[in-house]
């Protein structure tokens, strides 16, 4: 198997600090970019090289893309991991924040496949993996602007595929379930803040409570999302889609199969 040179984005912690090291033992060049450098000495242990960046700066991310093409002459793959989270009701959560949030989850995903799409089109080759969630295939009470965030990446992510098979290159969406990160950490605690106190309140204190119980009950470390990608990665034919996780093809199923009026009332049930 031919090495790649791969950018794993999000690598201070999670799913994209467990993936490039998943990528480094798998025998690949791997650059992981992330705002906290200092989080990412074990990739720098294993062989990987960091950079800082913010994917949201325009700066960050060309001189990420440049100091990769100037050191290998070529990306291969990009991992699109960058994530936030944000959680409470739509009327609570200032606007700022979810523009902050699509800035994160999409804009800077998108930035970053411009940056790296002249040279995998010129070569008629390379990959393009978006972390997305099961969360961009349903939408759920308190999360609403989490889950536009993730269902905009999959329609972004379908069209960009769309675009850019005649040139040799494939676009695969991998959608974690119910995996153990910082994000899912924070959920009972934004939801709480954000409108624990005002007229969703009940439905927020019900939504935090199913948070903590989830966590409670066990959620899948990132490195199975990470072998995943990996797969994504190396397959010769990959998926167009990739449900991993803990319940992520069981929650999905259920989604997908009962209907609107009765997923509403069973999600939004306090009690």
């Amino acid at each position: 198997m031919a090495t790649r040179i791969c950018l794993v984005t999000g690598a201070s912690s999670g799913i994209g600090h467990a993936t490039a090291l998943e990528l480094l033992r798998a025998g690949h060049v791997v650059y992981g970019a992330a705002r906290r450098v200092e989080r990412m000495e074990a990739i720098r242990a294993a062989g990987g090289h960091v950079l800082r960046a913010d994917v949201t700066s325009e700066a960050d991310t060309e001189r990420a893309v440049r100091t990769i093409l100037d050191e290998q002459g070529r990306v291969d793959v990009l991992v699109n991991n960058a994530g936030a989270g944000l959680h409470g009701a739509i009327e609570d959560v200032p606007v700022e924040r979810a523009r902050r949030l699509f800035e994160v989850n999409l804009f800077g995903a998108a930035r970053l496949a411009q940056l790296v799409l002249p040279g995998m089109r010129e070569r008629r080759s390379g990959r393009i993996v978006n972390v997305s969630s099961i969360a961009g295939r349903f939408s759920l009470p308190m999360v609403a602007w989490y889950h536009a965030s993730k269902h905009a990446l999959e329609a972004f992510s379908d069209g960009l595929r769309q675009e850019v098979r005649p040139f040799g290159i494939e676009v695969v969406v991998v959608e974690p379930g119910l995996v153990r990160t910082e994000f899912e950490q924070e959920a009972a605690r934004e939801l709480r803040a954000f409108s624990g106190s005002g007229a969703y309140h009940r439905l927020a204190e019900a939504m935090a409570r199913r948070s903590e119980g989830a966590a409670a009950a066990g959620m899948s470390d990132p490195a199975v999302v990470a072998r995943t990608i990996r797969k994504a990665v190396e397959t010769r034919r990959p998926r167009l889609r990739y449900p991993t996780g803990h319940l992520a093809r069981s929650i999905l199923a259920f989604a997908g199969l009962t209907p609107d009026r009765l997923f509403d009332r069973m999600v939004t049930r306090i009690g």
